[in-house]
């Protein structure tokens, strides 16, 4: 993958020579560019020269706290981790509220370390280094994406007909009417989802019908092949076309021409299909469920439409386009947060780009103010989760709960109706188990300061 920086920059201010000299090392061994400031003089100047990803801060300093850096340069870094050595209940307080995404105690473990530096690297490349790529309404910057714009492109003005494969969301019908666009014909581009249309009802839609030709055709009607006559057909779902229908498509794939429903005259037909899939076509080949001759018919140029994650470069670009329109059209001048990239990266998105379309959405419509973070998500008094037994349980919020606090019960309740087991309870939260197993060290952290009790707590 090219993501927008190969490397991670890391700013420790922390007046500790020793443990600024091994963090730098830590830094290196992990892709990471540290730079180290003894104190917040220092960092300012460093901060003003570039940018950083991440800052790491010592709160004890001997011009001041460490976490005022965090406060000033907030929306120009991907994020901040307090380190110290000398932690307090007010400093742990304010890391919560404030910009912090963790609250580390000295000495660091390993792992927590590598976390930091992971971190940092994920917070560089959601930076966009290369401009974005567009192809009809489709955008992206990524290699995957960048290689499916240049087939489209190939393609497109010949007369084969395409397949194309993926994911629910990942944008198939865009990259259906790319080619169209494309493609140089003159006719419409005409869509169908087979799987949403009545089956007795979709041989009318699609091959048209003659009056009197059953109950309620009170007059003839052009199917979608007549009106995309010299354009572009999108076969949506093509696998739950029923049988006998994938028969007669088969017939009018081969003959070019077609025959009304109670029609007895065949009429030539000019239309380009494009037909699209989002389970393995193979496999509804081998289940049964789309005929095998179908199959070869349409596909004479496959092309997979690659999932979200496996082009995870394009989610900073399609998020901000996507939060760049909201805009427009609410008159708002909203941004992300800093730390709302790097957990919008971290996402699965199993519902691919159209998730991320309505995840931005929802969170461009609970922001307090002109900044956009993740935190803020639709709360019920009681919320279900459903145990991989069938039973279920239940989280109680209050009104006056930090999210810090929701967050922590959300994650344990969910770890206990899991057996704790970290990574379905990632997957039942949406996020990843990294995420995960660095909530649960933040609480180990508190806990062994005795500013935070509780036994459901462990590894």
């Amino acid at each position: 993958m090219t993501f927008g920086s190969e490397t991670g920059t890391v700013l420790l201010v922390d007046d500790d020579a020793d443990f600024c000299s091994w963090f730098a090392r830590r830094g290196r061994d992990a892709q990471c560019e540290v730079t180290c400031a003894t104190n917040l003089k220092v960092a300012r100047h460093a901060a003003a020269e570039r940018r950083f990803d991440l800052f790491v801060v010592e709160t004890s300093l001997a011009d001041g706290n460490g976490m005022d850096l965090l406060d000033e340069f907030a929306n120009s870094i991907g994020g901040g981790v307090v380190v110290t050595a000398y932690p307090t209940l007010n400093s742990v307080l304010r890391a919560i509220r404030g910009p912090a995404l963790d609250y580390i105690v000295k000495p660091i473990e390993t792992d927590s370390v590598g976390a930091l530096f992971r971190n940092a690297l994920a917070f560089g490349r959601a930076r966009e280094r290369q401009p974005a790529r567009r192809l009809g309404q489709m955008i992206g910057c990524s290699e995957p994406m960048l290689k499916v714009f240049d087939i489209i492109a190939k393609v497109a003005p010949l007369d084969a007909n395409v397949f194309l494969y993926g994911e629910s969301g990942t944008g198939k019908e865009l990259a259906a009417r790319a080619i169209h666009e494309l493609s140089g014909r003159r006719g419409r581009f005409v869509a169908l989802n087979c799987g949403a249309i009545a089956p007795d009802l979709l041989a009318s839609q699609l091959f048209g019908h003659e009056k009197g030709s059953f109950t309620g055709a009170q007059q003839s009607h052009a199917g979608l092949f007549e009106q995309a006559e010299g354009g572009t057909l999108f076969l949506d779902e093509v696998s739950e076309m029923p049988q006998a229908l994938q028969v007669y498509l088969l017939r009018v794939l081969e003959t070019h021409t077609l025959r009304r429903v109670g029609g007895s005259r065949d009429m030539p037909v000019d239309a380009r299909i494009v037909a699209a899939c989002n389970r393995d076509p193979m496999a509804a080949v081998r289940e049964g469920r789309m005929r095998r001759d179908l199959y070869y018919r349409l596909m004479e140029f496959p092309l997979t439409i690659p999932a979200l994650r496996d082009r995870k470069e394009d989610i900073p670009l399609l998020a901000r386009h996507f939060l760049r329109r909201l805009n427009e059209r609410y008159g708002t001048r909203r941004e992300f947060a800093p730390e709302a990239m790097l957990r919008l990266i971290e996402m699965n998105w199993d519902g691919n780009v159209r998730e991320l379309r309505h995840a931005v959405q929802r969170h461009y419509i609970l922001a307090d103010s002109d900044v956009v973070t993740l935190r803020q998500e639709p709360l019920h008094e009681v919320l279900e989760l459903a145990s991989d037994d069938g039973e279920s349980d239940s989280i109680y919020f209050t009104v006056g709960m930090t999210f810090a606090e929701i967050e922590r019960e959300m994650l344990l309740k969910t770890l206990a109706v899991c057996n704790e087991n970290k990574r379905a309870a990632a997957e039942k939260l949406g996020v990843t188990p990294k995420t995960v197993y660095n909530r649960l060290s933040r609480y180990r952290s508190l806990e062994s300061r005795r500013m935070l009790r509780d036994p459901r707590f462990g590894t």
